[in-house]
């Protein structure tokens, strides 16, 4: 049970959060609604000040992001993103060797530079900061395998800062918007369709949480979101309101992550991680342009769904810009899950190369 003090904490957090998107809005900036919370909450924090993420309130923006995003995944949109299976298997694959590039770089980098971290430590430590998978997960595995989880932890999280504030930026000063293929299956709000897309997203969660999946409040909304409008179910629309209060919250949750410790954490690994995150940021790019040329789809599109960033995050960049939601989304999920099933797996078979 929450204090008071907590639930003044939150509310006050939750209040310039608002204020910080409402600015961004009036500066028109890409994603507003997320970029403004993630920027004041991040600086606050590291000030000091004393903001706070509610747990419920972020699961609850990953549900209702998810359920938007499904919403895109007509029947026409679902033939042309399996056709491109290919291409997302391409991209699967350039994320694990990056992921593995840019573990053996942090390895090289930090030999015997942080204290206490070598041998098998500091191999676990780098891989696992180095994948390109979600930050939670990813700390959890490295766990197990003896790494300095506040390390990973912290790589993850400065990458994920890092792609969100470059990318949706980088977009709009390019000029690039309302490339979708087209539009939610869904185009007004339906109060009983509304409430049964509700329900029917929330028992998916409810299956992902059972299965202890990746992501679950995301996960399963989406997909139950998908499976419904591909097979031509167009209950609702959702509330433009409700998106953007979705965002919001996945903004603070995201700011709230970069505490004054976290500058503390060995600033050389810090550094390092920075700049490894614009390279890939870079080559990611050169990537995606020739998946375009391969593909025939508009570049950005293919740089959001190879770009080194979280689902949410670049999905909803994806949405709010209107640049390919599905092929974004569809990228970004097969990855995630490609990555989570094939990290350990790999990272084992490295240990097993390096002993031989």
């Amino acid at each position: 049970m929450l204090a008071f003090a907590d639930w003044r904490r939150i509310a006050l957090t939750l209040l310039l959060a608002w204020v910080a998107a409402r600015l961004c809005v009036w500066l028109n900036t890409p994603v507003p609604w997320m970029i403004g919370p993630l920027l004041i909450t991040s600086l606050v924090s590291l000030a000091g000040g004393r903001v706070a993420s509610w747990v419920p309130l972020r699961n609850t923006g990953q549900w209702v992001i998810g359920a938007a995003l499904g919403l895109y995944f007509t029947p026409e949109v679902g033939r042309l993103v399996a056709g491109l299976w290919w291409a997302i298997a391409l991209a699967i694959g350039w994320a694990l060797l990056l992921g593995v590039g840019f573990g053996a770089w942090l390895r090289r980098v930090h030999v015997g530079r942080i204290d206490g971290l070598v041998g098998a430590q500091l191999g676990s430590t780098t891989f696992f900061a180095g994948a390109i998978g979600a930050a939670s997960e990813m700390t959890l595995i490295s766990e197990r395998h003896g790494a300095r989880t506040d390390l990973v932890a912290a790589a993850h999280s400065l990458r994920l800062l890092l792609v969100t504030l470059t990318i949706p930026f980088a977009l709009q000063a390019w000029g690039v918007h309302g490339l979708d293929l087209g539009v939610t299956g869904a185009q007004t709000v339906q109060p009983l369709g509304l409430a049964a897309l509700a329900a029917a997203t929330l028992a998916g969660v409810a299956v992902m949480l059972r299965l202890d999946r990746a992501n679950p409040w995301f996960i399963g909304s989406l997909v139950v979101a998908m499976v419904l409008t591909l097979s031509g179910q167009t209950w609702s629309a959702l509330p433009d309101w409700l998106t953007a209060a979705a965002q919001l919250v996945i903004g603070v949750s995201l700011g709230v992550r970069f505490t004054p410790a976290f500058l503390h954490t060995a600033p050389r690994w810090l550094i390092s991680v920075a700049l490894a995150t614009g390279f890939m940021m870079a080559v990611s790019a050169v990537f995606g342009w020739g998946m375009a040329r391969l593909t025939g789809l508009h570049l950005a599109t293919l740089v959001l769904g190879t770009a080194p960033g979280g689902i949410a995050e670049m999905a909803i960049t994806a949405k709010v810009l209107q640049l390919g939601v599905p092929v974004v989304t569809a990228f970004q999920v097969c990855r995630l899950v490609a990555v989570l099933v094939l990290v350990e797996p790999l990272y084992r078979w490295r240990i097993r190369a390096t002993k031989n």
